[in-house]
This record gives C-alpha cells, structure tokens and sequence, in this order.
C-alpha cells in the first residue's frame, strides 16, 4: 500500500453510505487519499484537475470489509499468501480483511501480530487486520498474551479453526475482552461431537457412508457461551452459522440484551448437504453444509436483523490438498472473489434484503465488529479514508475458478452464472482493481 494516490471525481453514481443511511445520485471527490467531496446538487463539486469518472447506473460504496478470512502465513504460502489473499480481496471489492490465527506459527504472540502488520505493508493490496489467538497454540490449555497482543494492535481475538471447549478458560477470555473492549469471535464446534466428522449428519452422510457433523455441536457451545457472557458482557461474536437452531439461540440472548453478533456465509445460504454428492471435496467445510430448512433458517435470520455480518470464511487450500479422497481432504472453501454476487443472489434476489442493507453488512457492520468506526472505515464520510468499492448490480459474468488471483482453486460455485460485481475498488484513494473499462455504462 505504497502507491500514491490520485484524484478522482466519481459523477452520477448510486452513492450508499450506510452509516448515514445516505442514499442517492450524487459526486464523490476523492483527492489525497480521503473522500474530499460527496455533493448532490448541480453542478456538484469543484474537481479541479482531478480524472472524471462516469459510473452513472453503479453503486458507490464504502470499501467493503471481511471480518473473517485465512491469508494462511505464515507458513502455509503454498496454499495462499498475504499479497495473493490482498489481491484476490481487491478483485471482489474489499478493501478490509481480518485474517485468522490459525498460522504456522500461530498468530499468539505480540511478535507475531507484529509480523503480519509489516508483511502486509510490504505486500498487501488492501488493509489487513489480525485476529490474535486467544489461547497459546489455539490449543485451549492456557490464555495467550491478550493484552500484550491488543497493544501490538489484535483487531480481536478468536481461536478460529476450534472452539474453546474448557468452559473456566473461556470465561476469562471473555473477561478479558470485556475489559480491553474487543471482541472475541469464537468458532462454535463442541470437539467431542465432531471426531472425525466429515459432513453434516443427516440423509445424505448416511448415504455416503460418512461420519456426521451434527447441529448440536454448534448449537451446544454458543448456548454455553452466550449464558457466560449474560453477566459478563463481553462483545461475543458468532462465526460461520449454519445451523437454524443457532438463529434462534442468538435471537434469545440479543433479547436479552447480551452484546452478541453473528455472522453467515455465502455458502450456507446458497448451498445444503447435497452438494457432497459425488465426494466433491468442494463442498467440504467447516462447518459443514446443513440441511434446506437450516439453509432457509440462516435467510429468515438476516431479513430479520438476528444476523448482522457477512463474512466469507475465505480458505484456501492446495489443488493437491483438495484432490485427496472425501474423508482425507482438508476443510474449507474460498470465497473473497465471489461472495457480493452470490450474497446478492442469496439476499437481495430474495427479498430478504436490500441492496443498502446488504451493503451496511458488509461495510460498516463488519467495521463496528472490528471498531473501525472511529477511523472512518464501513462509510463514505467527507475527510474519511479513500476506500471505495463501485458495483454493477446487473453485470452478468460466470465464476471461473482459473482465472482467480487467489493461489486456491477450491470454490464449490466454479461455472455458476451469476449477477454482480466490483468494478473499481479503491484503497486509500489508489485503484487496486479496475474493471471500469469492460462495462458499458
């Protein structure tokens, strides 16, 4: 993120910022890296030498962020690295990520929050937070350096990858984030219900002759936690939903006044089990893909307010990796490149919400999870970063997993017909994708 930026004048767009609730056609400046100018009226601004861009019939948004996504160093660079992770990123409109611990080593130590921090200004495309481990090797024995690594600059903490399953050590996680005023964003599996799990139990593991995954691993562990943080209050964040029954045990303790968030998917609002038909290892997650009633569940919780962020989950794997049989191959899926046209098809095809509100997820949700509200981020403010993403909402382009900038190939929507997609995205006031002369406006 060394580039100097240059001054841009985007005219005649569908400006959305969601933290206002600010909707309409209008002229944003951007100069010197901060949004200089959003105006309406004619004539509009005064862009002086600045490029003028027409994106009359597009959708200008704040950068969109990801709060949850595996940019695997270090330690794993042959499955995705922190520029290619970036670079992907910027190609589906984020101009944010959050990367998780689940690194070789793991991201538990001051140093290491460290490293990722100055790796990413070496290479990365986008902004880069971290999400600090909250246990020494996410192995759920003993507490890691929280507050050591939350002065080095932890976004959050989570042993993403498992869930803390000692109840007494989670507790005081969730004391500790309280005090410090982060969030802690666990990764909701009960480990003794899931050994050697492969897939959701159901028909189809049965059919498939495969250990289940049942929805009670999920459901068991964010009951326990959220019970916990009734009187602590610690700001909990559920990741990766899949299970309805976890709608409805987020609803109950957000009634109840807990701080708690969750977050969904593209997957597991587009997709169900039978997707692992014919062992397609594409279709292998963590969590697995549920049932259609789950699926329909996940939907009803977004329109309804229950779930707040979108998040992709995005996890690289090797094509050697994801090649091995059903039951050796790796768990996850990627997603960062495609995920705003297959939440479009989910959400907004759907009526379950519109495009505003979809776009608030993504932007300045994630940025309220993250508390990045107070640097500007999630929002389109006058003297706020430069991050910009354009959309075309009708822009019709099939997913081609082999034209990807991610080094992984392991994307379950490869060959889908889709509607959407990021035509500009701006970090800082620089261009770091392009798409803009490829459209006809």
């Amino acid at each position: 993120m060394t580039h100097r930026s240059k001054s841009m004048l985007l005219t005649g767009g569908r400006v959305l910022d969601p933290r206002s609730g600010f909707d309409a056609t209008a002229d944003v400046l951007i100069r010197d890296g901060r949004i200089a100018g959003i105006e309406t009226g004619p004539g509009r601004i005064d862009a002086g030498d600045a490029e003028r861009v027409d994106v009359g019939g597009l959708l200008v948004c704040p950068g969109l962020i990801d709060p949850h996504v595996h940019l695997r160093e270090p330690g794993q660079g042959a499955k995705e690295t922190i520029e290619t992770g970036t670079r992907a990123a910027v190609s589906g409109g984020f101009t944010t990520l959050c990367c998780m611990p689940n690194t070789n080593p793991t991201l538990d130590t001051p140093d290491m929050v460290d490293w990722v921090t100055m790796k990413a200004k070496e290479a990365a495309s986008c902004r880069v937070l971290v999400a600090a481990a909250a246990t020494l090797g996410r192995k759920g024995e003993a507490l890691a350096p929280m507050h050591a690594m939350h002065i080095a600059g932890a976004a959050a903490f989570t042993d993403d990858g498992d869930g803390i399953a000692d109840a007494d050590l989670m507790r005081k996680v969730l004391q500790i984030c309280a005090s410090l005023g982060t969030a802690f964003m666990q990764h909701c599996q009960e480990p003794t219900l899931t050994r050697g799990a492969q897939m959701h139990e159901g028909v189809m593991s049965a059919r498939l002759g495969l250990v289940g995954w049942p929805r009670v691993a999920e459901e068991l562990m964010l009951e326990r936690d959220l019970r916990l943080d009734r009187s602590i209050g610690a700001r909990y964040h559920a990741q990766h939903l899949s299970s309805g029954g976890s709608v409805e045990i987020l609803k109950a303790a957000r009634d109840a006044g807990v701080p708690a968030t969750g977050e969904v998917s593209p997957h597991h609002l587009l997709l169900t089990d039978a997707a692992c038909e014919g062992f397609d290892t594409n279709a292998k997650m963590n969590p697995p893909l549920r049932e259609e009633s789950d699926r329909r569940a996940l939907l009803q919780g977004v329109a309804d307010g229950i779930i707040t962020v979108l998040a992709t989950d995005h996890a690289p794997h090797s094509v050697a990796e994801k090649s091995r049989p059903f039951e050796e191959a790796p768990l996850g899926v990627i997603g960062v490149e495609t995920a705003l046209p297959l939440y479009a098809e989910a959400l907004v095809k759907s009526g379950a919400v519109d495009w505003p509100r979809l776009i608030a997820m993504m932007s300045i949700e994630p940025a309220r999870l993250l508390d990045l509200e107070n640097e500007g981020l999630g929002s389109l403010t006058v003297g706020g970063p430069g991050d910009v993403t354009v959309i075309d909402p009708e822009l019709e382009w099939t997913i081609n997993a082999d034209s990807f900038e991610s080094k992984a190939r392991n994307c379950p929507f490869d060959g889908r017909k889709v509607r959407g997609r990021a035509v500009l995205t701006m970090v800082a006031g620089f261009a770091r994708c392009n798409r803009l002369s490829e459209i006809s406006i």
